[in-house]
């Protein structure tokens, strides 16, 4: 009998002991910025709060969850239990849904680089402007997948976007290396734009087009350091081409057009109380050329990207973050294919989180369109230089209303060539809305 009770009370002491000593480890590991989803908290019966400071934005525990390759050391009580110990099913299907809608006030306008016409809003019913469909689930004891499918985003419905798709093994043949397989942005390695607090983007990634690509991450800390390096296709995620030759309707397609590939990577660690990183990339776009430089060339163009990044908290409630790039766009104008054109660019930005019921944020996004300017192509348009503002009220955990408004500090311009191209309307707005995720 006294066995009886003993074996049970050891066993439930031992499990706390060991998830006690897990979320120790966790807090020892160097960081890793990662992404999250409300499927985890209904898995591992956690709130919302065990991982996010303030829905979307993770908080340590968070980002040590993601490292450890999304799952809890419990997580194969999470399994089906169908009684084959080499099969981990999921015991419902893990899906999560996130959406988000909004009514905003701008000055931005639409206007055609050629033709100067242009359409203009002053109100806007955004709405919706995203609902996106998530899920993730462990496989195997070092292999978690991860996806998430827009089924509708900035009023484009009827087309179903898949944006995040990798598979990640943690320890590859047991060498302490993380490899993930799959469709990522490679600004994940600094700051991942999913899980930032402001409506307004990180301008600067999605210029130097470091967001969605195709590829392979390697990633492993050692010592201080965490490194990070990998190789995508250099296209995006959206270009295929149909395989013709030798023969005819083969069904396979290929998602590259050449063998080149974009190699990039980041070294990171803590100096003291603030973590800093250095990112690079190199590889190979399609050079602009036609009206305005809107089309697409033949030629394949060098490209090469060099960034620094650091983050740190204040205190308990306020965290801050910056990021810096270098951008070097060899011949990639056809007008001029000899000249090397350089811009660079960044943004800085900072989230105050008082209690459980708001968060503030500030974000600063400064763009130079350098060697760009004054080439009467769209990529003036590079050139930013405005600063959001952000209030968040948190209804529940997982539903927010924000306002958030954005001040345009550049002045507009004149058309000065040909086309109609530069900052031709200011991009002040006001945003209302809302934003959850279950």
């Amino acid at each position: 009998m006294m066995q009886r009770i003993v074996a049970p009370t050891l066993l439930r002491l031992a499990t706390a002991v060991a998830f006690l000593s897990y979320c120790v480890s966790l807090l020892l590991l160097p960081t890793q910025n990662a992404v999250a989803m409300p499927e985890f908290a209904r898995r591992y019966n956690l709130s919302c709060a065990a991982c996010h400071s303030a829905f979307p934005r993770l908080n340590k525990f968070g980002e040590h969850f993601a490292k450890n390759n999304m799952r809890m050391p419990n997580w194969k009580e999470t399994a089906a239990e169908i009684g084959d110990d080499d099969l981990a099913l999921p015991a419902y299907p893990p899906f999560a849904v996130r959406a988000q809608a909004y009514v905003q006030a701008r000055e931005g306008k639409a206007i055609d680089p050629v033709t100067g016409a242009s359409e203009y809003s002053a109100t806007d019913f955004q709405s919706p402007y995203l609902i996106k469909l998530l899920s993730s689930a462990p496989l195997s004891e070092n292999i978690t997948y991860y996806f998430y499918a827009i089924l509708a985003e900035k009023g484009g419905n009827g087309v179903t976007l898949v944006e995040d798709a990798w598979f990640r093994h943690a320890n590859l043949f047991g060498s302490g290396i993380g490899m993930m397989l799959g469709q990522f942005q490679l600004s994940d390695l600094m700051f991942p734009r999913e899980v930032r607090l402001p409506f307004q983007d990180f301008m600067a990634y999605r210029m130097a087009g470091i967001t969605y690509d195709r590829g392979v991450l390697f990633d492993r800390d050692v010592g201080p350091f965490s490194i990070a390096l990998g190789l995508t296709n250099g296209n995006g995620i959206n270009d295929n081409l149909g395989i013709n030759s030798p023969g005819y309707a083969r069904p396979d397609r290929m998602f590259d057009n050449d063998s080149s590939k974009t190699v990039f990577g980041r070294l990171g660690t803590d100096l003291g109380s603030v973590g800093v990183g250095l990112f690079a990339a190199s590889g190979k776009q399609r050079s602009a050329t036609g009206p305005a430089g809107t089309v697409r060339g033949l030629r394949k163009t060098d490209k090469r990207v060099v960034g620094l990044d650091a983050s740190g908290q204040i205190g308990d409630d306020t965290h801050w973050y910056a990021q810096y790039l270098w951008n070097t766009w060899d011949g990639f104008l056809d007008v001029d294919p000899t000249r090397k054109y350089r811009w660079r660019g960044g943004f800085a930005g900072v989230d105050w989180i008082p209690n459980a019921r708001w968060a503030f944020s500030a974000l600063y996004n400064y763009d130079n369109a350098g060697d760009l300017a004054h080439t009467d192509t769209v990529y003036e348009g590079i050139a930013m230089n405005s600063l959001s503002l952000t209030a968040s009220y948190y209804f529940m955990r997982n539903v927010k209303g924000i306002v958030e408004v954005n001040f345009d500090f550049l002045n507009k311009t004149r058309p000065m060539g040909a086309y109609y191209t530069g900052h031709l309307s200011r991009e002040n707005y006001i945003l209302f809305g809302f934003d959850t995720a279950f």
